[in-house]
């Protein structure tokens, strides 16, 4: 199979352009992949609905890939909790290699077909759940092992990858694939293909969380007030949701401990 995240550069001779030269051509790039990811939101849409109905039985969802899209996924599960106010075994993000693999690249983990599923068992996995494979080549033996045996014992898979055809996207129930092209530096899927699985998951992860009524109106209502910066913005929120001052919105919040319970105590109380 032709790898299009394998195919060579559109741009050549890299180590004699300028410093200027290089920025505009990666940028350039960078910029035909939110029309790629475009082009799949019929699918992703079907991921997040198949999700939401999964997560409403008491489902989790299940990212697993290596390198950085393992990373990835882990970046976006990571943030689950502290941005919507789940628990944090809700949105799980699992890297070839284990955590260590986070900092610093395990060398072969991802081509051990068994270990996946291996991981995914220690989360007593079931059918309420789903499970995403994340790999731009859409090959990686990690995720595709993990996924095939999911597949069989009836989990709803999904796969993130950026080859059509691929082995990923055949596999996979429900097969995003956006097809960014050749990457500027050749094969460095970091680049283009990371960040089109970076916006898939930044999509997939809000509007389930919105879905699932963790957002009212456009705020965070269900916020960790993990720092002074989100006590504040929290703090702002119930101000303009109730019309009190700073000082009596920052003592509801510190009170109730999220901007959504001191708005209806509030709003309750009146």
């Amino acid at each position: 199979m032709k790898k299009v995240t394998e195919s060579s550069s559109n741009h050549t001779d890299l180590e004699l352009k300028s410093t200027r030269e290089l920025l505009v051509g990666i940028n350039q790039e960078d910029q035909t992949v939110p029309l790629a990811v475009a082009e799949e939101i019929a699918q992703i849409e079907l991921l997040v609905d198949a999700t939401v109905e999964r997560m409403q039985r008491g489902g989790r969802l299940f990212y697993m890939g290596a390198g950085t899209s393992g990373r990835l996924g882990i970046v976006d599960a990571s943030e689950c909790p502290p941005t919507f106010g789940v628990p944090h075994g809700m949105v799980i993000g699992i890297i070839a290699g284990g955590d260590q693999a986070i900092r610093k690249a395990v060398e072969f983990a991802e081509d051990d077909r068994e270990q996946g599923w291996k991981d995914l068992m220690v989360f007593e996995i079931n059918e309420n759940d789903v499970v995403v494979g994340i790999a731009a080549s859409g090959t990686t033996p990690y995720v595709l092992g993990a996924l095939e045996i999911a597949k069989s014992k009836g989990i709803l898979t999904g796969g993130i990858s950026c080859n059509p055809g691929s082995p990923l996207s055949q596999l996979a129930d429900i097969a995003i694939t956006p097809v960014v092209g050749p990457e500027f530096v050749t094969g460095s899927t970091r680049m283009k293909s990371g960040t089109a699985q970076k916006l898939v998951l930044n999509m997939l992860s809000t509007a389930i969380m919105i879905r699932l009524g963790k957002v009212k109106g456009n705020r965070m209502v269900d916020m960790q007030l993990s720092n002074d910066k989100l006590v504040d913005r929290g703090t702002r929120m119930v101000m303009e949701a109730t019309g009190l001052e700073y000082e009596r919105s920052n003592e509801l919040l510190q009170e109730f401990g999220s901007v959504r319970k001191a708005v209806e105590a509030y709003q309750a109380g009146k």
